[in-house]
């Protein structure tokens, strides 16, 4: 079935733009680098401190590289690793209005890990996130299946289908919650936070970075199959393959994150909107600014997160969702704008 062109929302950027675009860049990078070397240095320890360095007559030595080390590195993984299962979602349903948390994906991951905790609490680690992957590939399929029996392809419709397919999902997860007496330990997953992240728990993000590197491979491919099956197929590429290839990725993304800090809204649909704004659309050329600006972004968010209530921590998730979802309304409005 032919499918209506996706729209963008923005124009490729003409050639003159290219040297802003090149200092944007290195302004990325260089905020990224000096963020996550401040990340280093904010906590509630005097041991490790801008004030005071790292004491190395102390705990300090000990505290940066068994907590503040894993934490940044964490941070700067699960933002580039999100951007981009955000990216790759929007060219599979090529739709720019959607990613992991907007689709139902987030919600079926949640699933998974409430049935981990109801039938095998002492799952190990590796097994939770490829149990939660399975979980989350589902939610791929299901919401793709949906989507292709919608009948009208509006901008701001195929989200909604997505929030309603993961409230559904979320009501079903939280009554089991609830009736197990553990909605508890819900409310620490939908409140994503890397206070727990240390040595020996932070590290399936790096199967979240793996999956960037696959996507950076089959960048070319995503950029094709966003011009619609029909297109594609007639190029000759495998359709059906590309697409599953893209499930695979968010699906793990998805999970790495969900098991080591929880549900991080609106990253995934922000990112790669803003990146768009900057270079265009092409996949190849976008995964190293979206990847970048999402380490950016969530690193800032976290710095937010333990210094407005020093020496008390804010839930990450609440910073990203207020940050996120204002982005979120002026992207909209932007749209709305540009249309008239």
């Amino acid at each position: 079935m032919a499918v209506a062109p996706a729209t963008s929302l923005t124009s490729t950027p003409t050639p003159a733009r290219r040297p802003r675009r090149a200092w944007v860049g290195v302004l990325i990078g260089v905020l990224l680098v000096a963020l996550s070397v401040l990340s280093l240095f904010i906590g509630a320890s005097s041991d490790v401190s801008l004030a005071g360095g790292v004491n190395t007559d102390g705990d300090g030595v000990f505290l940066l590289l068994t907590s503040r080390v894993p934490r940044t590195v964490a941070l700067v993984l699960v933002g580039a690793s999100l951007g981009i299962a955000g990216l790759i979602m929007q060219m599979l349903v090529r739709n720019k209005f959607v990613e992991p948390s907007t689709t139902g994906v987030t919600e079926f991951g949640s699933l998974g890990m409430l049935l981990i905790l109801l039938l095998w609490p002492g799952m190990p680690v590796m097994l939770q996130m490829l149990v939660v992957s399975a979980f989350a590939l589902v939610g791929t399929w299901v919401f793709l299946r949906v989507i292709r029996r919608v009948p009208v392809r509006h901008l701001v419709l195929v989200p909604l289908v997505g929030i309603m397919l993961g409230g559904v999902v979320g009501a079903v997860t939280t009554f089991l919650a609830y009736s197990q007496d553990l909605l508890q330990s819900l409310g620490q997953w939908a409140q994503g936070s890397f206070a727990s992240v240390m040595t020996g728990r932070y590290e399936l993000v790096w199967c979240a970075a793996a999956m960037v590197v696959v996507a950076w491979f089959a960048a070319d491919r995503f950029s094709v199959i966003g011009m619609g099956e029909e297109f594609a197929t007639n190029l000759g590429l495998n359709y059906r393959r590309i697409v599953a290839i893209g499930m695979l990725v968010t699906a793990v993304i998805t999970a790495a994150v969900l098991v080591t800090a929880g549900m991080l809204p609106f990253l995934g649909l922000v990112v790669p909107n803003i990146v768009s704004l900057i270079i265009g659309d092409n996949v190849r050329r976008s995964i190293p600014w979206v990847a970048g600006l999402g380490a950016l972004f969530v690193v800032a968010c976290d710095i937010l997160a333990r210094t407005l209530r020093h020496p008390y921590e804010i839930p990450l998730s609440v910073i990203v969702g207020v940050v996120g979802a204002a982005l979120f309304l002026w992207l909209l409005l932007r749209r709305r704008s540009r249309a008239h």
